[in-house]
């Protein structure tokens, strides 16, 4: 029963890393950029669903509508004015645009709301469900619902409408794209925005699961990445098989070990699948001839 509950447990937690990791290897899979800002971003959402319950006490779940739109527009005016410049460029270029965008947006949470943790503690925070011998707290369930609920959107996003059609065309052959017509600019500035709207539902979930300050995003983007590193870059079915995994492997080590070894755990596992499939869970080989 220890053992049910571990996994119980690490599926929750598994929902909200394939929420954190979704933007992340959506964004990765258009353009071939590592946006090494979404954890800030991340902490930047959750603070802002600080501010919200803090002010107004809604539940910080309900302020998903309401920062998700602000995050989206945030993500546009991004790629617009920064990000497209280096789409194209090798993916190291990327990595050093955002990671300096990471330490502005720090600097401006900081300037905020200080480098202090802050809690959301809404009145069931300490309540849970029973389930014969099985315990789900109303935080972590209430989260992996939201979690559920914003990964079938994506989904559905994706898969039912032109705009994720065109998304899809895009990351499997851009230039196939180009020649049916679609514009491959204004798809990736979408794509963008939508990988950046993903981190207001993940910010709210993490804004409930634990206290937050702004220094905190590198935690959680070296997480999210290795997450899509694991899946497989680009692979949304991937990023969201590893996150459960993931979950499911540090809360086990939490229960029969130690919490002290649940981030060695996370690591390490991610390490052997790779050292066996070095191109992910469900990423592809790719073979690259060069010639003389």
């Amino acid at each position: 029963m220890k053992l049910a509950q571990a996994i119980v447990q690490g599926l929750e937690v598994g929902g909200f890393y394939a929420v954190l990791a979704s933007g992340l290897t959506l964004i990765f899979g258009i353009m071939n950029v590592v946006n090494v800002a979404h954890g800030a971003l991340l902490v930047l959402a959750g603070l802002i669903t600080f501010e919200l319950w803090r002010r107004t006490g809604i539940d910080p779940l309900l302020t998903i509508p309401l920062t998700t739109p602000l995050l989206f527009a945030a993500g546009w005016v991004l790629y617009r004015t920064l990000v497209r410049r280096v789409r194209g460029a090798p993916a190291s270029m990327s990595v050093l645009l955002t990671f300096a965008l990471a330490i502005a947006i720090e600097g401006a949470m900081g300037m905020i709301w200080k480098n202090v943790f802050r809690s959301v503690t809404p009145s069931y925070l300490t309540q849970a469900f029973h389930l014969g011998r099985l315990t789900f707290g109303k935080v972590d369930l209430y989260g992996f619902v939201v979690a559920v609920a914003v990964l079938a959107a994506l989904y559905l996003l994706l898969t039912r409408t032109w705009m994720g059609r065109a998304i899809r065309s895009t990351m499997e052959n851009p230039q196939g794209a180009q020649l049916v017509g679609i514009r491959v600019g204004d798809v990736s500035a979408f794509a963008f925005a939508l990988g950046v709207a993903t981190a207001a539902a993940a910010g709210a979930i993490l804004a409930l699961r634990q206290p937050i300050f702004p220094a905190s995003h590198y935690v959680w983007i070296s997480r999210g990445l290795g997450i899509i590193v694991l899946g497989g870059m680009g692979s949304l079915p991937g990023a969201l098989v590893g996150s459960l995994i993931l979950g499911v492997a540090e809360t086990v080590t939490s229960t029969y070990l130690s919490e002290r070894w649940a981030p060695v755990m996370f690591y390490l596992v991610i390490m052997v699948v790779l050292l066996v499939r070095p191109q992910g869970l469900l990423g592809e080989r790719l073979r690259e001839d060069v010639a003389q």
